[in-house]
């Protein structure tokens, strides 16, 4: 566990300040010598304070000064999430220039597509792989001046390839002055753009948010006590600072109130150090709440029958006790030792998963399905789910302690509007609603209508005011009898029946019945390979480290090892279980009648996958039309219904 501070309430900057440079600025004089990022060098966690973070950041600005950038400009930084990214955002603020992150790992086109659209000046990059498609997207791209690499090592090993190859020591010499900051802060407008944020373009080229410094203060602002932070609340942050939700809600937000931070020290090392950091805060996308919970029926499978009746055992009495758990109200008298006994032999492993300390996460971009929120909530590990999308600076609704619907999205933030349109869509107005799409009048006006941000998803609201999602009005199937469906809805309904699936992809539109196609879970059907003796163990090891390295890879050995396993009998057997246990949570209409169980998970190196793991799904359904022509003449998995 990493050291923090007392246990005594935080106080929050984010409604006393103007800009987020302002709001930095006080944070890191209020809490100058207290710790606001740790980072795992040569095995040790080491902690930058709040103060030593502002003049690192001072430093970029100063730099940006020597450069001749000039306020509002535009900054790039791509790399993992980390204190060198953290440092150069927040000194592109100070300076008032406009800074927007490129998520890791993107082609150089996509990188090159921004870096022109957004017409910027510098741009930070970490690592060699990414430099080399920095230099290959910058070709021939006048305006962007220079390409700052995060090391001298990198630096010195680079700076022929390109005249703009500018050394890190330039950003990180004499520091602007207090002064300095203060002026150019003063200079600012609450209404001038702070941020660019670059959709993850599901269905088209990005398109570039403004977010003004208003927007992004007015959600820290309206941030619930209700969700109650404390000096020695410690997060561990690993989600990409490209997104929306760990720039604003995660990052911004940790300013505002001072928590500190553990950057994991990469992917594959999450769940170790975990164990290591003993977080008490913890945000991320529903995609890795599914994973644990994959793991853990994966290893369930694995354990004697008195085992897993235990374990029944103890979700039977959680399902009892979940109701005063949501509503935050001590168990009854009735409950109290059972539920004691079943934390004791089996929830008290799954909160030592997650270190053993975490109070609360936050989870939002994508359904959950409704088994892995009441498994977490039974074991003392509240999720809460939250709504929002970019153009609406992250947040307008969330779950709260006491104030949590399972399968809702919570009420709206008291500073909304929020209704639903004839049509179904969700519609939100208020502070929180982003200035435009840079470059794109026409996006704008079509997206924010008389105030009233249209955000493309379908959604009800109750008589408690709590919203619920339905889907993407984009993504909605309507089969060829007139029905309108979800395809989330039967994706979670599928997807978590075994820890053999990694995603499903429902397909239906202008059809006779939904289809699907079911990728693999690299990891566990690997293993189910070693079961039935067609991978070797060294084999699956040498898979399985690769997948630690980096959980988002798709090596052509690790495709070859899946294929040989996913057309055995055994299991084919186990898919076609798993889809009718999902039917069963389905109405008739929404049930898959035949499904194709591909060879391959879906991955971002093919364009299947956003870097926050959404489906591509205009992508998969192109992609694939073939294959689904061939499911509907009866060559695919029939599913007897």
């Amino acid at each position: 566990m990493l050291p923090t501070g007392p246990h005594i309430p935080v106080r929050r900057l984010a409604s006393g300040s103007r800009t987020v440079g302002e709001l930095f600025r006080r944070r890191a004089e209020l809490s100058r010598h207290k710790p606001a990022i740790y980072e795992k060098q040569n095995g040790r966690w080491l902690a930058t304070s709040w103060g030593a973070f502002y003049d690192h950041a001072r430093s970029v600005a100063g730099g940006l000064a020597r450069a001749g950038i000039e306020r509002g400009d535009r900054i790039a930084i791509l790399g993992r999430t980390s204190a060198p990214w953290a440092t150069q955002d927040m000194g592109a603020q100070l300076f008032g220039a406009v800074s927007l992150g490129i998520y890791p790992n993107q082609p150089p086109d996509a990188i090159r597509y921004i870096l022109e659209h957004a017409e910027v000046k510098v741009i930070f990059v970490d690592g060699e792989d990414e430099l080399r498609r920095v230099l290959l997207a910058a070709a021939g791209l006048e305006r962007l001046e220079r390409i700052v690499p995060w090391t001298q090592a990198l630096y010195d090993t680079s700076k022929h390839r390109d005249a703009r190859v500018t050394s890190p020591a330039e950003f990180a010499g004499e520091p602007w002055s207090h002064e300095q900051v203060a002026a150019a802060q003063d200079a600012l407008l609450p209404s001038d753009t702070a941020i660019l944020i670059y959709t993850s373009g599901t269905t088209g080229p990005p398109k570039g948010a403004m977010v003004a410094h208003a927007n992004v203060l007015a959600v820290l602002s309206a941030q619930s006590d209700d969700l109650q932070l404390f000096e020695d609340d410690l997060s561990l942050n690993f989600l990409p600072m490209a997104h929306a939700a760990e720039r604003v809600f995660g990052f911004y937000a940790r300013i505002s109130s001072g928590v500190t931070t553990a950057y994991a020290s990469r992917m594959g090392a999450v769940l170790n150090e975990l164990l290591e950091v003993q977080p008490t805060l913890f945000g991320s996308v529903p995609r890795v709440f599914e994973k644990a919970y994959a793991k853990l029926q994966a290893e369930l499978e694995k354990k004697p029958l008195a085992v897993r009746r235990a374990f029944a055992a103890a979700v039977a009495i959680g399902k009892l006790a979940l109701p005063h758990l949501l509503a935050n109200r001590p168990l009854p008298v009735h409950l109290r030792l059972p539920y004691a006994a079943a934390h004791r032999v089996v929830f008290r492993r799954i909160r030592e998963a997650f270190g053993g300390r975490v109070r609360w996460f936050v989870t939002g971009a994508a359904p959950i399905a409704p088994e892995i929120l009441e498994l977490f909530w039974m074991a003392g590990l509240p999720i809460f789910e939250a709504y929002g999308m970019t153009e609406s600076t992250v947040v307008t609704h969330m779950n709260l302690p006491g104030r949590t619907k399972l399968g809702t999205v919570g009420r709206a933030a008291s500073c909304l509007d929020c209704r639903i349109a004839a049509d179904g869509e969700v519609l939100v107005r208020g502070p929180f609603v982003f200035k435009g799409y840079l470059g794109n009048e026409q996006a704008t006006r079509e997206t924010v209508v008389d105030g009233w941000l249209h955000t493309g998803d379908v959604g009800t609201i109750d008589a408690d005011g709590y919203l619920r999602i339905t889907d993407r009005k984009k993504h909605l199937i309507i089969t060829a009898g007139g029905k309108n469906l979800s395809p989330a809805n039967i994706e979670n309904a599928i997807k978590n029946q075994s820890p053999l699936i990694s995603q499903v992809h429902a397909h239906g539109d202008r059809r006779p019945y939904v289809s699907a196609l079911i990728a693999p879970s690299p990891v566990e059907t690997l293993e189910f390979g070693v079961k039935l003796g067609i991978v070797t163990p060294a084999e699956f090891k040498e898979r399985e480290r690769e997948l630690l390295d980096n959980p988002a890879g798709r090596t052509v050995a690790l495709e070859q090892a899946l294929a040989r396993v996913v057309l055995r009998p055994e299991l084919v057997a186990r898919m076609r279980d798993a889809v009718h246990a999902g039917n069963r949570n389905l109405a008739s209409v929404e049930h898959v009648r035949r499904f194709l169980i591909l060879d391959r998970d879906f991955s971002q190196e093919r364009g299947e996958l956003t870097p926050t793991l959404k489906l591509k799904r205009k992508v998969i359904e192109t992609a694939y039309a073939a294959a689904f022509d061939r499911l509907y003449r009866e060559t695919g998995f029939a599913i007897d219904t």
